[in-house]
């Protein structure tokens, strides 16, 4: 596996007074032998004078957030990330890899969750390059890498969770996002680490059930928000019910036998857990025949 290797190049301010001031001296020394019937001194003046000429193509500039991977002959020399002007060997391949921080965001992914549910998913990954040799010689196209292997991961999360927990506790897509953002943050990473690739971020961006379903669904989780409101309400009508038996006893306002109390019970709840106003009835007889 090969790594990263940071190494100084030549200062390229210092390169670009020195090689024109090396052809000048070069050329002007090949025409001086020339004139005055040295030839192998002017040979040798216009051989280094080429060398000079061909030293030239080794300038390359590194931008600020941006490393400049040096290979010679297919050979990795190292990375150069400081910014400013600088010079190596003209017969190297410079290729320029940015460090800064850079966003993906998926299509809406259409997969099955845990229960077989078809649902649209989509998810917000924030990265950056941390090692430009390995996203420039461990992976073909580090770009498009990241973006299969983090679709890759998300469909992989969705199968694995429900869209929606219809039991207390239970993890689930959408009640749970900041752990399902952690988890999916994990997993991304761990693909992207041969690519030399650091996951900052990643978020879920979208998540819905498909349109085939969504209809059904949405009548499920209205039933199941119907039950849990109705429960509530039961609850606390039998707790003031149990409180109104309570303070007249306590009170000592009226002495009720058991079919008094159930009556009385039952009217209570009607009242309590009624979905409309109830209209009073008053009986002006008595509750035994």
């Amino acid at each position: 596996m090969i790594r990263e290797k940071l190494t100084q190049f030549s200062s390229g301010i210092l390169m670009m007074f020195a090689l024109p001031l090396l052809v000048i001296l070069m050329g002007a020394g090949t025409i001086w032998c020339m004139n005055n019937g040295m030839i192998v001194l002017g040979v040798l003046s216009t051989v280094v004078g080429v060398i000079g000429l061909v030293m030239l193509g080794g300038f390359f500039v590194v931008d600020p957030n941006v490393g400049a991977v040096v290979t010679l002959f297919g050979n990795y020399v190292g990375t150069e990330r400081r910014p400013g002007l600088w010079w190596a060997n003209p017969f190297t391949a410079k290729r320029k890899v940015s460090l800064r921080i850079r966003n993906f965001e998926s299509g809406k992914l259409k997969v099955n969750d845990h229960d077989g549910n078809p649902i649209e998913i989509g998810a917000v990954v924030v990265w950056r390059v941390v090692d430009t040799a390995e996203a420039c010689f461990q992976v073909d196209n580090y770009d498009n890498f990241l973006h299969v292997q983090s679709e890759a991961a998300l469909r992989n999360l969705a199968t694995t969770h429900a869209y929606d927990a219809h039991v207390e506790d239970a993890m689930s897509l959408r009640g749970n996002t900041a752990v399902v953002a952690e988890q999916l943050k994990v997993e991304i990473q761990a693909r992207l680490e041969k690519a030399g690739i650091e996951v900052i971020e990643s978020r879920i961006s979208h998540l819905a059930y498909a349109p085939e379903i969504a209809s059904a669904m949405l009548r499920r989780q209205q039933a199941s928000a119907v039950i849990a409101a109705r429960s509530k309400i039961v609850e606390g009508a039998v707790s003031m019910v149990q409180m109104a038996l309570d303070e007249l006893s306590k009170r000592d306002v009226v002495h009720l036998d058991e079919e008094r109390k159930a009556a009385m019970v039952s009217n209570l709840l009607v009242v309590l857990c009624s979905d409309h106003e109830t209209q009073p009835i008053v009986n002006a007889g008595t509750l035994y025949q």
